[in-house]
């Protein structure tokens, strides 16, 4: 009976170290789930004022390359800004630290092993959409670097589940341009650096050596989102203050509007490197390029998705 009852006992245990949600020490909860025979991980925070029946707006933030969701969370301040405005921020994890966005990189994984991020995407959507009151109409996306490249892939290919999107240094992968054709009109807020060493805001080979595959360039990205959006010609601009004038950089705001209320919106940041507006430098700048302090990039995108 003894022994049986100590077998019970780690079954028990066992049962709720698997368990799909856990409370981390960072006050994130942890989620898994898998898909294509992949278990895959992320992390999310809530609202404090989540109540059932009320539905809210869900933000998927994805890390660059080599990234987590940890890292993300802490690194953009999302948790904080949700709890504080009542949204779901949702930080997933890559496959082996990377996504698969559209590009054509043999020195990832997630290329070589042909991972579907996308059915990961949606798989991740509808747990959560089953689990908590969201709003199916608001639920937006961005990242930096390679999530910001996966930010263009998935409002492109997922325009049905994707209001708007916000990629951070992170251009439109080339094979992605050349098949775009979303199933709708979807809002996008572009943060771009002229000076970012890795993602080209002119287009072309990413990475220090350009061997990561391709972008197209920021402007060709803007031109396809504009008329799959059905926009005006005619750009609204402004320049924003220089709160910092020994980043070296200053910040361009244009915007389109378009059909269906979309907008289509990009932040030239003249002399930025590859970098989150407003957050850490965290690389050196011989490195990565300078960090923007003239805006803060999570603040930004919330409200851009706020009003979308």
């Amino acid at each position: 009976m003894r022994k049986k009852a100590r077998l019970l006992l780690l079954l028990v245990c066992l049962v709720a170290t698997a368990a799909v949600w856990a409370k981390r020490d960072d006050g994130l909860l942890e989620g898994k789930l898998t898909v294509d025979g992949r278990e895959r991980t992320y992390r999310l925070t809530l609202p404090a004022n989540l109540e059932p029946g009320r539905p809210v707006p869900l933000v998927l933030v994805f890390h660059g390359g080599g990234g987590n969701a940890r890292q993300m969370a802490r690194h953009t301040g999302f948790p904080k800004l949700a709890r504080q405005e009542g949204f779901i921020a949702v930080f997933p994890d890559g496959w082996k630290k990377n996504w698969n966005d559209g590009r054509e990189d043999f020195k990832v994984p997630t290329f070589t092993e042909n991972v579907d991020d996308l059915a990961f995407i949606r798989a991740l959507l509808d747990e959560l959409t089953a689990k908590y009151p969201v709003d199916a109409q608001r639920i937006y996306a961005t990242g930096i670097s390679n999530g910001g490249i996966f930010s263009h892939f998935l409002a492109a290919r997922m325009a049905d589940r994707i209001r708007a999107a916000a990629p951070v240094v992170g251009g439109m992968a080339e094979p992605v341009a050349a098949s775009f054709a979303p199933s709708r009109p979807v809002s996008l807020l572009i943060i771009q650096g002229t000076d970012d060493p890795l993602v080209p805001y002119a287009g072309g080979g990413i990475g220090f050596r350009g061997e990561r595959g391709r972008i197209v360039s920021t402007q060709k990205a803007l031109e396809l989102w504009r008329a799959v959006d059905g926009c005006q010609d005619q750009a609204s601009s402004h320049e924003l203050p220089d709160l910092d004038p020994g980043d070296g950089c200053r910040v361009t705001c244009s915007s389109w509007s378009g059909i269906d209320g979309t907008e289509v919106v990009l932040y030239t940041v003249q002399g930025g490197g590859h970098g989150w507006p407003g957050a850490s430098q965290y690389l050196p700048r011989r490195t990565i390029g300078t960090v923007c302090r003239d805006f803060e990039a999570t603040r930004v995108i919330w409200e851009f998705f706020k009003s979308h």
